[in-house]
């Protein structure tokens, strides 16, 4: 379950304090504007107030001006542009078809310019309907920015007051889906789960956390100024840090599963596991209620039972018993699990102290860490080719809604036609999975909503009983829109309905309407996913090229790091934040093509491997920091760097070869020993005497041993993706 569907946690989340927002914004400028004007006058104001309100999100707040500042001229000139339009229907329709495609261009600027896409074709299908004079087309704009302007005021002093609040619930989120990452690896120590599923599982999530994490990095990172800036940062950085341990954790599930599978010790570690995340919950739980978290698990208990499977193990070697392979397994996790539990002990630390000034790298550019969006109109441009996913999803939105627009008005009964439009522009979203989802969630959304409505207006129809309802509803639109949108679904049809029923109360034909007119939309929707259908197997190169890319400057930064090459880990943690930022798009392309029709599916299998070994790389880079920081006592530098160099140029060499499989050509330089054979290099580095030396070769193995079926997956994707 997500957190913030979890009671407990619902209402400190961000989501919640969205909806609050969004609902105290409109029905403020409603009620205010009631005081010196009519409802209709109101209702003008409401709706440019709501379609700011569409792009208020957890930003920084020159970030959020920006956004906001741009849906109001932008949803400004919509509204004026069709208001002109409409008394001329030929004109009107033509302009909808062009709205519709350029609004959908606009996607081209990612993530962030969905809500604004979404605003500026819900205020054009709102206007549609009304036909005006020019003078009164001009007052309704007027008003509509007068809506639209007051609510960004709003918004503005709210997020300014609650600017470090905000920042306390998007790092908490973060440490949430921190907590659900290892509760997933927890399961990997119960022999009732299968290692596949939970690798699939693990790379999913990790999907989910690196958006979080960025989120939060593009918050804290962006701005901080004082001391209980300083705190978020802190514990921002060690949640980062603690993450990494946790990717070190990594071993041989099998192994382990295999020789203790007759111990009770793999119940203790996942029992340890399920431990430490409901600690890192309990820091999450209370950066969210703005309080400092204390420590209050012991892990005693549970690493004096490993402690004891130790010795049994070693009185079993000693024997002449074949343990060994596990007892190493078993050590190398009992000193990873100390070094998480010291860590999340950081983390509790991390909230009480009150910093002077930000513990972060203070001389360093955080430009690196954080989201750039540049909005150029280059950009439109240079996607107005037919190859494009973008142009494409374009045209289809603009011919669905042309269709839409036709089939509304040849229907017998005074339809609605902007319910049908505004339909069609909820569901058709750029990838066949997500409009499949979508128009799951907006059918069985609406379904619900309106049957709730005809039980509200007919047992409840009392003007205290239906505001009150209003205003729920309001809040529950903005709170599930990002989180559920089958429930934000349920709330904007309930909400919408009983305005309509308050304006024109006894059409009692209003819900079947709606509903009639939603399936339409959504039938049309559905149509239109599959012309000039973008699918996903079709960028899968580019992103192969991607993670291979990124993997190739991780591993180079990584390797610096082990050999002490530079002052700190700064372009290491760059790099590394950019590979998982690279799995995480592949992952979740990989997940919307398992929604998309079987003959549209390529190498599944092998890109899931793909995934799960570049994943393994960062597992193992993080061990072998994790082994040199331990065993960092009489640590023979120049032996281990002359084996960490070997392995570099090997590992590099192999992610060279697998880009080039992809049509790109890399030159590396070489660090290691040219003339060096694997067995010369582990036959002369163990003559140095150091604790370290086993673990260290071992890890190496195992990452190289990885680097090579990159290679052999990323053949196979070559072969299947290709021909296609």
């Amino acid at each position: 379950m997500h957190y913030a569907l979890n009671l407990r946690t619902f209402f400190y989340s961000h989501y919640f304090y969205l909806g609050l927002r969004f609902a105290a914004g409109l029905v403020g400028v409603t009620l205010i504007t009631l005081q010196f004007a009519d409802m209709t006058t109101a209702m003008t104001v409401c709706i440019g107030a709501l379609c700011t309100a569409l792009m208020d999100m957890p930003s920084p707040l020159r970030h959020k001006f920006n956004e906001m500042s741009a849906s109001v001229l932008l949803c400004s000139a919509v509204t004026l542009l069709i208001s002109l339009c409409a008394p001329i229907y030929w004109l009107l329709m033509a302009m909808l078809v062009l709205l519709s495609f350029m609004a959908c261009m606009m996607v081209v600027y990612g993530k962030k310019s969905m809500p604004l896409q979404l605003a500026t074709l819900f205020i054009m299908t709102m206007s549609m309907e009304h036909e005006m004079t020019m003078p009164e087309s001009f007052v309704h704009t007027g008003l509509f920015t007068v809506g639209a302007l007051a609510y960004l005021a709003y918004s503005m002093a709210v997020s300014w007051i609650l600017r470090h609040r905000i920042k306390q619930q998007v790092l908490a989120e973060a440490l949430f889906e921190l907590a659900a990452y290892i509760d997933i690896k927890a399961d990997f120590y119960d022999t009732r789960y299968n290692l596949s599923e939970q690798f699939n599982k693990l790379v999913r999530q990790q999907s989910v956390l690196a958006d979080r994490q960025q989120a939060s990095r593009d918050l804290i990172l962006r701005s901080h100024l004082n001391s209980k800036d300083a705190i978020v940062v802190q514990v921002h950085v060690c949640m980062l840090d603690l993450y990494e341990l946790i990717l070190s954790t990594h071993t041989d599930y099998a192994q382990l599963r295999l020789h203790l599978a007759d111990s009770p010790v793999l119940k203790t570690l996942h029992d340890i596991a399920y431990k430490a995340a409901r600690d890192i919950e309990s820091v999450a739980y209370a950066v969210t209620r703005k309080r400092v978290s204390y420590a209050a698990i012991s892990y005693a208990p549970e690493l004096d039972a490993i402690e004891a499977e130790l010795i049994r193990l070693q009185a079993r070697v000693d024997a002449g018993k074949p343990a060994q392979e596990a007892l190493a397994v078993l050590r190398a996790q009992r000193n990873k699990i100390r070094a998480i539990a010291k860590m999340i002990g950081e983390l509790h630390q991390a909230s009480q102290k009150a910093y002077t000034s930000t513990p972060f790298w203070s001389d360093a550019d955080m430009g690196p860490f954080l989201s750039q969006q540049k909005y150029e109109l280059q950009m439109i441009l240079s996607h107005l080719r037919l190859d494009s996913p973008i142009f494409r999803f374009s045209l289809r939105v603009a011919m669905a809604i042309s269709v839409g627009l036709l089939v509304a008005a040849q229907l017998p009964y005074a339809a609605h036609s902007y319910w049908i439009v505004l339909t069609i522009v909820i569901i058709l979203k750029p990838s066949f999975s997500m409009t499949k989802q979508r128009r799951s969630d907006r059918i069985v959304g609406t379904i619900i909503g309106c049957v709730v409505t005809a039980i509200i207006i007919k047992y409840l129809n009392y003007p205290g009983a239906i505001l009150g309802i209003l205003i729920l509803s309001t809040v529950a639109t903005p709170t599930f829109i990002y989180l559920r949108y089958r429930y934000a679904a349920i709330a904007v049809s309930i909400m919408i309905l009983l305005q309509m029923h308050l304006i024109a109360p006894g059409n009692e034909n209003l819900i079947i309407e709606r509903l009639t007119d939603t399936f339409i939309g959504a039938a049309v929707a559905t149509a239109f996913s599959f012309v000039l259908a973008n699918w996903e197997y079709q960028s899968l190169p580019r992103l192969i090229r991607e993670v291979l890319g990124v993997n190739l400057r991780y591993v180079q930064a990584s390797f610096d790091l082990l050999q002490g090459k530079g002052k700190d880990d700064f372009a290491y943690r760059i790099e590394r934040k950019r590979l998982m930022d690279s799995l995480a798009a592949l992952s979740s392309a990989l997940v919307r093509m398992l929604d998309e029709p079987n003959s549209k599916q390529r190498a599944v299998e092998d890109i899931n491997l793909f995934i799960v070994q570049n994943y393994l790389l960062v597992a193992h880079v993080a061990a072998l920091r994790s082994i040199l920081r331990r065993h960092a006592k009489e640590l023979p530098v120049a032996a281990v760097n002359a084996m960490l160099a070997h392995s570099h140029d090997q590992v590099c060499g192999i992610l060279a070869r697998a880009l080039q499989q992809h049509g790109q050509t890399v030159a590396l330089p070489l660090h290691g020993t040219s003339g060096a054979s694997d067995a010369a290099t582990a036959a002369a580095t163990p003559q140095v005497p150091w604790s370290g030396w086993p673990l260290v070769q071992r890890r190496i193995r195992l990452l190289q041993a990885d680097a090579d079926k990159i290679i052999v997956h990323s053949q196979a994707i070559v072969r299947d993706v290709a021909p296609a």
